[in-house]
C-alpha cells in the first residue's frame, strides 16, 4: 500500500511506523528523499541571478551571545529586498543567522528547526549545542552539489550551551566544515569590515546591552563600507534583527529595542 492510499483510508504511512533514529533528515532521505534540500541540478543548467543575504555577526558576552543580521537581499547590484529577515531560533537556546544564495538558506534553516524538535521528542531531552552544530555541519555537506553550481549557503550559528554556561559562536565553510569561534565572528559579504569592528570594540566582561552595542555598530561599519548590507533605514524603521540568547533562553529584540539601541548609538556618535 502506498503512502497515498494510506492517508486516503485515514492512515499514517508504514514509514511513521518503521523504527529508526531520532534524525528527522535520516527518516526523509529513508522515506521521502525528495523533500530534502540539496538535490544536484540538471547538468548544463544555467542559474537565473538570484537574492542573496549578506551580512550576519556574532558575540559572546557575560551570560550568553549576541547575533545580528543586516536586512539588505541582493541580486547584483539590485536591492531585491530591504526588510528581509536573516537571523532566525533554531531551538530555545540557539539561533541560526544566514547568508548565501537566500532560497537554499532558508529550506535549510526551517529543516534544521525541525530536526531539533523532531530530535527533542524523540529523545525526550536537548541535543548538545556541540550536537546541533554537528547536525548543521551535515546538512551543509548535503548541499555541497548546489554550492558548487553557485547556490552556496554559509550559515552562522551562536547559542547557550547549558553544559558549560557559556555562549558560543560555529562558523562553518560550504563544505560543511564547522569551525569554533571565540568572541566574534562575522560572515557574509561585509564580514571583513564588520570584523574590524568587532576586534576594536569587544572586550571581556560585557553585558547583554553592551554586546548589542557592538553588534550593532559592527552592522554599521559594514554597511559603510559594503554596497550589499543594508544599515538601519530610520525613515522606513527598518532596522538590524537583533536576537539574545542565555540560560533563560532565545529573545529577538523587538522594534522598539532595537529603535533605542540605535539611538543610544547615535547619541555616541559611532552611528554613520
Amino acid at each position: 500500500m502506498t503512502a497515498a492510499d494510506s492517508f486516503r483510508e485515514g492512515r499514517l504511512p508504514e514509514a511513521f511506523f518503521t523504527p529508526g533514529n531520532s534524525s528527522f533528515t535520516d527518516f526523509l532521505a529513508a522515506h521521502a528523499e525528495h523533500l530534502l534540500p540539496g538535490r544536484q541540478l540538471p547538468a548544463g543548467a544555467v542559474m537565473p541571478e538570484l537574492p542573496h543575504a549578506t551580512t550576519i555577526v556574532a558575540a559572546t558576552f557575560e551570560g550568553g551571545v549576541v547575533m545580528g543580521g543586516d536586512r539588505r537581499a541582493t541580486m547584483g547590484n539590485y536591492i531585491a529586498h530591504r526588510e528581509m529577515e536573516k537571523v532566525y531560533p533554531a531551538d530555545d537556546y540557539s539561533c541560526v543567522g544566514i547568508s548565501g544564495t537566500v532560497g537554499p538558506a532558508i529550506e535549510m534553516m526551517k529543516l534544521f528547526q525541525v530536526e531539533l524538535e523532531h530530535y527533542e521528542k524523540i529523545e525526550g531531552t536537548l541535543m548538545s549545542l556541540d550536537g546541533k552544530a554537528n547536525r548543521l555541519a551535515t546538512m551543509l555537506r548535503g548541499n555541497l552539489p548546489l554550492a558548487m553550481q553557485g547556490l552556496a549557503v554559509v550559515p552562522l550559528y551562536a547559542g547557550y550551551d547549558l553544559d558549560r554556561n557559556v555562549g558560543r559562536i560555529f562558523s562553518y565553510d560550504v563544505s560543511g566544515a564547522r569551525y569554533e569561534e571565540h568572541s566574534y565572528h562575522s560572515t557574509g559579504s561585509g564580514s571583513l569590515f564588520a570584523k574590524g569592528s568587532l576586534k576594536k570594540r569587544w572586550r571581556t566582561g560585557m553585558s547583554a546591552d553592551d554586546a548589542v552595542q557592538v553588534v550593532l555598530e559592527s552592522l554599521q561599519d559594514a554597511a559603510d563600507d559594503d554596497s550589499a548590507t543594508g544599515g538601519s533605514d530610520v525613515g522606513r524603521r527598518i532596522y538590524p534583527t537583533i536576537s539574545v540568547v542565555t540560560a533563560e533562553g532565545y529573545h529577538r529584540l523587538g522594534q522598539d529595542e532595537t529603535e533605542a539601541a540605535f539611538r543610544t548609538l547615535s547619541e555616541r556618535g559611532d552611528a554613520r
